[in-house]
């Protein structure tokens, strides 16, 4: 008696229909520094010009359990946009201009119409971040998943100058947020526990004329091309992700300056306005952004240019004390 691979689980043909299909999405993000097409062992990128210091900067993420959401409501066009956004919004707050991005997927059983789904939406994230996707990784791993999940990572490489890498934020500078689109990527383990546990609430319900699962799914917001216009202007960022904006500013300060925020500046968004109601107000702002995708740490004199080369508004002051976040 003999057995074959697919047998077992795993699809070769399944795999190389994949790639044919995404092969067209995927050059899209392509720019001249790409090396050679889709296919080889790894992706090849040329360095960029014009660096005098030049320093390689990565970053991995995932996209955590908001990829629940989207296997149970098969909407699979917008998670990828989430994995390269957490990956490129960490790069530029350490100064880098993203590069390329890498990305792994993991399945119980390959479903070539869902795949190329997602990796659309991460080639959707790449063109946004002004990156290009130059590799990637299928493994289909029958008995490791079950049939209809799958798991993600990303891997994204940027350049920077390396006098530029540490933050420069200093006593007086002004906090600017800039809006997130929604929760992004964090804190959806309390988040599928509030809605679909607590409340048993239905993906098609509604909150303020709007479906559940489409304000889940809204895809995190990239900042790259935010970061690369007011670069000269900026001090510092600092990506605000699971540990809101307690636990992540503080990454971008010395130890003897403290970020005031003033809580009653923050837009804070419906549906966090909506969870509030369940979740403690501590809970709510070590957990999630609260609507605020990234701060800026600006110069006084450069504030003003900020705001109107923007959608930022002012939340907040950098003052000597001790290192930490204040939330008045």
């Amino acid at each position: 008696m003999k057995i074959s691979y697919k047998e077992s689980g795993v699809d070769i043909d399944a795999g190389n229909s994949l790639i044919e299909r995404i092969k067209p999405v995927v050059k899209e993000t392509f720019n001249a520094n790409v090396l050679g097409g889709i296919g080889s062992f790894a992706g090849a990128f040329k360095m960029p010009k014009g660096y005098k210091k030049p320093v390689l900067l990565s970053a991995t993420d995932g996209v955590g359990t908001k990829l629940k959401l989207a296997i149970e409501s098969k909407k699979y066009d917008t998670i990828g946009i989430d994995l390269v956004a957490m990956c490129v919004n960490d790069l530029i707050c350490n100064f880098a201009d993203p590069l390329f991005f890498l990305d792994y997927y993991a399945t119980g059983k390959l479903d070539v119409e869902s795949a190329s789904e997602v990796i659309k939406g991460i080639a959707k994230g790449c063109k946004e971040a002004e990156c290009a996707l130059i590799g990637g990784e299928t493994a289909e791993m029958p008995g490791m998943y079950g049939e209809n999940d799958f798991d993600l990572a990303g891997f994204a490489v940027g350049i920077a100058e390396e006098d530029e890498l540490n933050p420069k934020v200093k006593e007086g500078d002004v906090l600017i947020a800039l809006p997130s689109s929604g929760i992004h990527s964090n804190g959806y383990s309390l988040v599928r526990k509030l809605f679909f546990e607590k409340l048993n609430m239905k993906l098609d319900d509604t909150i303020e004329g709007k479906k559940l699962i489409d304000i889940l799914l809204t895809p995190t917001r990239i900042y790259v091309k935010d970061f690369k216009k007011l670069k000269p202007f900026i001090n510092a960022l600092a990506h605000i992700t699971g540990g809101g904006i307690v636990e992540n500013l503080p990454r971008v300060l010395n130890e003897n300056l403290e970020a005031i925020v003033y809580k009653d500046k923050i837009k804070i968004l419906p549906i966090f306005e909506f969870m509030s109601k369940y979740v403690d107000e501590k809970e709510m702002f070590r957990t999630f952004n609260m609507g605020v995708g990234m701060i800026l740490a600006v110069s006084e004199e450069n504030v003003e240019e900020v705001l109107k080369n923007s959608d930022g508004y002012v939340i907040g002051e950098i003052k000597k004390g001790t290192k930490g976040v204040k939330l008045k």
